[in-house]
């Protein structure tokens, strides 16, 4: 009896393959145009992206960051005017982004917005701070605190504070101390003594050994 149930249940087993076969069979019967007419799409539709990687996007990245090294070489020697606006000659960050967008790298809209922000133009400064992506904690953390000093230098101070303790949050080091205590200097001009207090007293509390941490101690008495 056991081996009856064992053969009825292979010959089941083989019944639902071989209907399972000829189903497929049959499907692929009634619709192998349109099947044959869809794969030769993708076909053609992934021959395209990989020629239009490797012939345009590929080489336009590689130009747009040949073009970016000398404003880039200008932003690192602090030459922010020169990195920002080119001189004629080679082109600035703001002509590389208007020419290229992110190709060059999303590094050059930090740059880009940091130069604008020492030249004191801050709506410019945010424009091209908020496109920057990186995802280094740190670098993410100066993008967010440069914003907060454009929206400072906008007088936008609780949009600024905002950013700033952003910043503080997505870093979580030394820096985030430089952060909370312009957090703190923002929210006295606001007149938001208490909330200042705690943007200091995290300071000494997370932050002791930081350059901030080691004069807290006299903004703390100054808003108690």
């Amino acid at each position: 009896m056991a081996k009856q149930n064992v053969n009825e249940k292979e010959a089941l087993r083989r019944e639902n393959i071989e209907e399972t076969v000829s189903k497929t069979d049959q499907f692929y019967n009634e619709n192998k145009k349109t099947i044959w007419t869809v794969v030769a799409i993708l076909a053609v539709v992934g021959l395209a992206v990989f020629a239009y990687i490797k012939l345009i996007y590929q080489p336009k990245c590689e130009e747009a960051m040949q073009q970016a090294y000398p404003a880039e070489n200008s932003f690192s020697e602090g030459n922010y005017d020169l990195a920002l606006n080119g001189d004629g000659n080679v082109l600035g960050l703001a002509d590389i982004i208007s020419e290229y967008g992110s190709k060059a790298g999303s590094a050059v809209y930090m740059e880009a917005g940091i130069s604008a922000l020492q030249l004191g133009q801050f709506e410019d400064a945010l424009k091209y701070l908020k496109k920057y992506n990186g995802k280094e904690p740190i670098l993410a953390a100066r993008a967010l605190a440069a914003q907060g000093d454009a929206l400072a230098g906008l007088e936008k101070y609780e949009e600024a504070i905002a950013a700033y303790k952003k910043a503080a949050a997505k870093s979580d080091d030394s820096f985030s101390a430089g952060y909370l205590l312009k957090a703190g200097i923002l929210y006295e001009e606001l007149g938001q003594k208490e909330n200042a207090l705690e943007c200091y007293k995290t300071v000494k509390d997370k932050y002791s050994a930081s350059i901030e941490g080691y004069e807290i101690d006299k903004y703390i008495s100054r808003v108690k």
